[in-house]
């Protein structure tokens, strides 16, 4: 209650209840705010300030306090509708709910744009850099600017249907990933007490399309010639060995030297870099041996020259190194684009070369499962896309025993 409020009257002349003339009538105190009781609703009233401003009021006791809550202001608020918000409040106040700690709540609860900062902060989880780099981006560029000033507990599934449908309108495939993350967003909030539900929930994405691309034979010619003669030599073996493992780009570009046995030859990819989040032991081939071998040598060539300068130089942990004293390469983008420019190549990306990678292990006769190990595949769901790629290799092989049987036929007629 506002220590200015001192000043309380039940008009008893206003019988049985209040009209808005009565209201729009009643006189503005010379000092202080004074409150007129509506005899209809106890508790409910109109408070009156010097400068004759009203407003409507319920006053009311929870959990033992004397409370106030404003209903709103006159004429905005008419004498019917502010009763009837009265005894709706009433009713919260007799099954032991406070409103006015309700309404103290929902002004205290965070927006949405303070909740992407909490998330950000301790509800990231163990993610890879490239997730998390992602992740900024859609909170930064869409989630925020659409609804980064509401509060989270304001938020409703309108709200998040308008969101992914405007994004949708441009680009569907991203507004799938921006509403799984908000999803994600609020999942955790839930878990930290802020919400009591998602509104996220049940809303329905849109539809994507697999993209099944791989490089040709022809394609894979060409990629290999503008390799072989690109001045970018870095990021050309970071393409030579994503088509020889068949990794993902990030696993790629934030490999380490530590994290290969060129001896053995076998790369062990961390957790922290795999989208599974375990480590993923992978054979290499000798091809990616060889690779790794010129690579290394190269690498230790150029720390015995920096050595003439710095005798305390050490070799970069990193395969591929970034510039401007980046510790790795940050993306393949740009080279990406030149190159294919160069191979005369469309419509395929860098990860359209795991793909192929994969293919090349179907053709050559591999079974899902180990094109599923070699991939890191943590579910068969995921290898199954390639299945249709067996039909090669088990093709040639019933060829066969179509051979053996007509020449087994063609022997016995003659026979």
């Amino acid at each position: 209650m506002s220590s200015v409020d001192t000043v309380m009257t039940r008009d008893t002349a206003m019988e049985p209840k209040f009209t808005d003339k009565d209201v729009r009538d009643l006189p503005s105190p010379a000092t202080g705010n004074r409150i007129y009781f509506d005899p209809d609703v106890k508790g409910f009233g109109v408070r009156v300030t010097p400068a004759g401003a009203k407003a409507f009021i319920l006053n009311y006791r929870a959990d033992g306090r004397q409370r106030r809550i404003t209903i709103g202001s006159f004429p905005d608020w008419k004498v019917a509708a502010a009763r009837d918000h009265a005894k709706a409040l009433k009713r919260q106040i007799d099954v032991g709910e406070d409103p006015m700690q309700v309404r103290h709540d929902e002004r205290a609860a965070p927006t949405v744009k303070e909740l992407t900062e909490r998330y950000l902060a301790e509800g990231i989880g163990q993610k890879r850099a490239r997730t998390i780099v992602e992740e900024k981006s859609l909170i930064n560029q869409l989630i925020i600017p659409k609804l980064g000033r509401l509060r989270a507990n304001a938020v409703r599934r309108v709200e998040v249907e308008t969101f992914h449908r405007e994004i949708s309108a441009s680009t569907p495939t991203r507004a799938n990933r921006a509403l799984s993350l908000l999803a994600r967003i609020f999942t955790v909030s839930v878990g930290w007490g802020i919400l009591t539900e998602n509104p996220c929930k049940g809303i329905e994405k849109n539809q994507e399309d697999r993209r099944e691309r791989y490089l040709t034979p022809a394609e894979l010619g060409r990629l290999m010639a503008a390799l072989a003669s690109h001045r970018n030599k870095s990021s050309a073996n970071a393409v030579r060995l994503l088509l020889l493992t068949g990794a993902r780009r990030g696993e790629v570009l934030s490999a380490t030297w530590g994290q290969f046995d060129l001896d053995s030859g076998v790369w062990s990819k961390p957790a922290a870099s795999t989208k599974q989040n375990k480590l993923h032991r992978v054979p290499l081939s000798d091809a990616a041996r060889t690779l790794l071998n010129d690579m290394q040598a190269a690498a230790k060539a150029e720390l015995a020259k920096s050595r003439k300068l710095d005798p305390e130089a050490k070799i970069n942990p990193a395969l591929f190194p970034g510039s401007r004293d980046r510790e790795q390469q940050g993306d393949l983008k740009k080279f990406w684009a030149s190159l294919c420019a160069s191979a005369k190549i469309e419509g395929v990306r860098v990860h359209d070369l795991r793909h192929s990678y994969a293919s090349y292990l179907a053709s050559a006769g591999l079974s899902l499962p180990i094109i599923g190990a070699l991939l890191g595949h943590s579910q068969p769901s995921t290898t199954q896309r390639y299945a249709h790629l067996l039909d090669d290799p088990l093709r040639a092989a019933t060829d066969k025993v179509g051979t053996i049987v007509s020449n087994a036929m063609i022997t016995k007629a003659t026979a």
